[in-house]
């Protein structure tokens, strides 16, 4: 899509965006199982934050040489740095980990389920640092932890809307209270569509760049419709009607027609966008009235979303149609264009 075009009004709930704190134990929590952590002491300073994404082998530190230490970062100890402190003495070894530890460090990881040198565990529990094991070779595990490190640590925002799978495609409703979000989605719902979130939205930025809308605790899996009341989605419609995590693909904003009217265009012509955490998302402004289906509106407009994805315009294609057709007019009444 062409670059240049309007966008819309800001979506956010006034909560803006955040960067929660990562923690040693948040990062111990999510990694447990995909990285194979386990923690082997100083589990006092599992509160410990780790402000930076990427990971810092201390190879340099250990023989003594601290001038580009990077102490904000998770410390990894795989076999070449594992293979030098065996090279060493044990009383010079048990000096140089003193050193490391001493720096405050977030956390320590040795990688390939390396043995532990004596010492290393009362060191840890001394300086409240907390001690990891991982059975993943290095190189592996580096690349794996960057990557949720920095899905962890990037943007994050909560947003009043509903999101809900149509189509393959992630679709967030918009729009102010008692617009009718929950009752399109519970329409969708009926028709084999499923629901991430309803009312309230969390919206990560992932490593990837993209968009990750997920629903928030406690309140997943459930739906409030008005004059029916609480719903559990799974409970009433089966587990397929709901999602976890799903990427973002349409924003799709309903809106009392007056309201609506400065962005309608009957052409579908101009793109409308929405910013978020600093992508830009498309977006359609549906007007709400009474009658309208707005369950097929959705789905219409995620089809549509769909072919123009893959290069099909339908505005486009009328107005070459239009223009093949007169010209053939002209042509057959021989006037020249």
């Amino acid at each position: 899509m062409p670059d240049g075009v309007p966008v819309s009004r800001p979506l956010g709930s006034g909560a803006g965006e955040l960067r929660e704190k990562v923690t040693v134990e948040r990062f111990l929590a999510q990694g447990r199982e995909p990285l194979q952590l386990r923690l082997v002491a100083g589990g006092l300073g599992l509160d410990r934050v780790v402000p930076e994404a990427a990971l810092n082998r201390p190879g340099l530190a250990l023989a003594g040489f601290f001038r580009y230490f990077a102490p904000h970062r998770l410390q990894i100890i795989g076999k070449h740095e594992h293979a030098y402190l065996g090279h060493i003495g044990k009383e010079e070894r048990i000096g140089k980990l003193r050193r490391l530890f001493s720096r405050h460090v977030p956390a320590i990881i040795v990688c390939r389920g390396l043995a532990m040198y004596d010492g290393m565990s009362e060191l840890a529990d001394r300086t409240k640092t907390p001690l990891l094991s991982t059975g993943i070779e290095t190189h592996y595990f580096i690349n794996a932890a960057t990557l949720l490190m920095e899905d962890l640590v990037g943007l994050h925002e909560v947003v009043h809307g509903t999101m809900i799978e149509v189509f393959g495609q992630g679709v967030l409703l918009v729009g102010e209270a008692g617009i009718g979000k929950s009752e399109t989605a519970l329409g969708l719902i009926k028709r084999g569509h499923a629901l991430v979130s309803d009312d309230t939205t969390m919206l990560r930025r992932d490593s990837s760049g993209r968009i990750m809308a997920a629903s928030v605790e406690p309140i997943a899996d459930f739906m409030e419709i008005r004059g029916i009341g609480i719903i559990h989605v799974p409970s009433v419609f089966g587990i397929a009607a709901i999602r976890g995590e799903k990427q973002l693909d349409l924003v799709m904003d309903l809106e009392r027609p007056a309201d609506a009217e400065p962005y309608i265009d009957r052409t579908g012509e101009t793109t409308w966008y929405r910013d978020i955490l600093g992508l830009r998302v498309p977006e359609v402004v549906v007007p709400v009235a009474p009658g309208r289906d707005m369950v097929n509106m959705v789905e219409t407009a995620v089809c549509e979303y769909k072919l123009r994805a893959k290069g099909y315009h339908a505005a486009r294609a009328l107005d070459e149609r239009v223009l093949a057709r007169n010209a053939q007019i002209l042509k057959l009444h021989k006037v020249e264009i």
